[in-house]
């Protein structure tokens, strides 16, 4: 869902059961472009798009990765390297994956795009064949399975409740084209082609080493008295054990010179086969094709989040602003991790987290390995996910349209920048904070851990005061407790341990402030005296 910058355009939760909601009251009247960009259409360097630079930190590479393995003659990625800026082409998107709850428009597109498939693996195999006849007969046989395919779809979804623009505009542009006279000629000629090939008879005298082709005189067919006859030796197939035989996928040299003697035979409808596939070369409409790989987009990034679901976690459509930096979740969870865990047979916990009034930056505190970078992580996964127009981990969010996110996470040292990692650390996080603006996302992971406490305080103070003064939102994980209170603009979390034994990570952060323990905790476990390493050493 979307938020305009005068108001909300729909509630704050959404089920995605539910289409969500949208501006334009006449949907029938834009013009269809994209599925994917709208009536804009798709710009021509979102091809070129380059993963951003935070994708590595937010493990949202991972993500990516994960969506898209199996849709790899889609290209999909770029797709997801581009997020969009535009509130309303957000919700665009947004209403096309509330029309995917209707299982039969899955179904549909599934249909769709594996006619597409078998297409282009048909024309891919005319240019692999060597015979004349045999290249033309494959190519018509392509183009049979694309004009099904167009008025199957046509068919299908004229018969569904369409509620996004996208969708139904689309539908309205494939109505006409699947009705236009270009179309209707193209499967009328290729129809009787095919037609007129099928009916042709002909008969074979075979003679020592030596074929002849020749009209059917009307002769007798025995191949039905022959079956018929040796029927009874048939094996039935659980006990056949002949050895198998492949037949190969192209015609051999004798079947092709019987061929060629049949186009002598039946030239009129050889030479209407010739000149199909010579005039028919570029019988594919542009946008038809655009849209099978588009509409990919959705069908990976839902077949994804299914196989989360299916373990109990849930997705929602974001209420998304401009202007509102009061953003919430509920139930929200790192899809990376999820992705992992659930894999691994293991559970997935889940967190809720809000900012209201002034605030803007949640300080992340707590014991090693509790949760905080997940959090984090979740922060920047939500936050981007929702500028693609996907739906996202949680079962509410209320989320903001940033401009820029950037992200600062701990590095190994590099020897060719000849910079020491707190030098390294200094020139990123100012060209971080030189490029921020009051739009932006800021996600700082436990920065300036190579120096000493004093210079830790003194320095991240001074980064905290220059995110303070932009006004930008963002998420810093710390051992750092002097940061949790430093202006009304900072929000203390906690990771929460076992009260029952301090050892035990819940993952669970609350919104309270901090105990003081996580950098007594760090340093105690940078010298192994934790309770833990203590009963280790005492062991051996």
């Amino acid at each position: 869902m979307r938020e305009t910058d005068q108001g909300r355009a729909s509630p704050s939760t959404v089920d995605m059961s539910q289409p969500p909601s949208h501006r334009d009251p006449d949907l029938d009247s834009m013009p269809f472009r994209s599925i994917l960009f709208g009536g804009v259409g798709i710009n021509a360097e979102v091809e070129d798009q380059a993963a951003p630079e935070f994708f590595r930190d937010l493990n949202l590479d991972q993500v990516v990765a994960g969506i898209t393995e199996s849709w790899g003659d889609y290209n999909l990625t770029p797709f997801f390297y581009a997020r969009l800026s535009d509130l309303d082409a957000i919700g665009y998107r947004q209403e096309i994956m509330g029309d995917f709850s209707d299982s039969r428009l899955t179904q549909a597109v599934h249909l769709f795009a594996a006619a597409m498939r078998a297409m282009r693996e048909r024309l891919k195999r005319a240019t692999e064949l060597y015979y004349k006849y045999a290249m033309e007969r494959a190519f018509l046989g392509a183009a049979e399975i694309y004009w099904q395919a167009a008025q199957e779809l046509s068919s299908e979804l004229t018969a569904l409740d369409l509620h996004s623009r996208g969708l139904r505009a689309f539908r309205k542009y494939l109505t006409e084209y699947v009705n236009s006279s270009s179309f209707r000629k193209l499967v009328v000629d290729g129809q009787r082609v095919i037609t007129d090939l099928s009916n042709i008879s002909y008969s074979l005298l075979m003679k020592d080493d030596s074929i002849t082709v020749r009209h059917d005189d009307g002769e007798n067919d025995y191949s039905t008295t022959v079956e018929e006859t040796f029927a009874k030796f048939w094996r039935q197939k659980d006990n056949d054990h002949g050895a198998k035989v492949p037949v190969p996928d192209s015609m051999n040299h004798i079947q092709a010179q019987i061929l060629e003697r049949l186009a002598l035979l039946f030239a009129d409808i050889f030479r209407s086969l010739e000149e199909f596939s010579t005039t028919r070369r570029d019988f594919q409409d542009d946008v038809l094709v655009r849209f099978d790989r588009e509409i990919q987009f959705y069908v990976s990034y839902l077949k994804y989040a299914d196989k989360l679901k299916a373990d109990g976690l849930r997705f929602c459509l974001p209420v998304l602003s401009r202007t509102s930096k009061e953003v919430s979740g509920r139930n929200t969870f790192d899809i990376a991790l999820a992705q992992k865990l659930v894999a691994e047979k293991g559970s997935v916990v889940t967190n809720d987290f809000f900012l209201s009034g002034p605030e803007r930056i949640f300080v992340v505190s707590g014991p090693n390995q509790g949760g905080k970078t997940t959090f984090a992580r979740t922060f920047g996964q939500l936050h981007y996910l929702a500028s693609l127009g996907c739906p996202v981990p949680g079962t509410q969010a209320r989320l903001f349209l940033y401009d820029n996110m950037f992200a600062h996470f701990e590095r190994e040292e590099t020897i060719t920048n000849l910079r020491g990692k707190l030098h390294d650390d200094l020139v990123r996080i100012r060209t971080i904070l030189d490029h921020a603006t009051p739009n932006s996302i800021v996600i700082m992971n436990e920065i300036f851990s190579s120096t000493t406490l004093r210079d830790a305080v003194f320095l991240s103070k001074k980064v905290m005061a220059k995110m303070d003064a932009i006004g930008l939102l963002g998420v810093w994980v710390t051992f750092l407790d002097e940061l949790a209170s430093f202006s009304e603009k900072t929000v203390s979390i906690v990771s929460i341990v076992d009260p029952h034994d301090l050892a035990v990570r819940t993952f669970k952060l609350e919104r309270r402030s901090a105990d003081g323990l996580a950098y007594a905790h760090a340093i105690a476990e940078k010298h192994r005296v934790t309770y833990g390493r203590l009963k280790e050493r005492i062991k051996a």
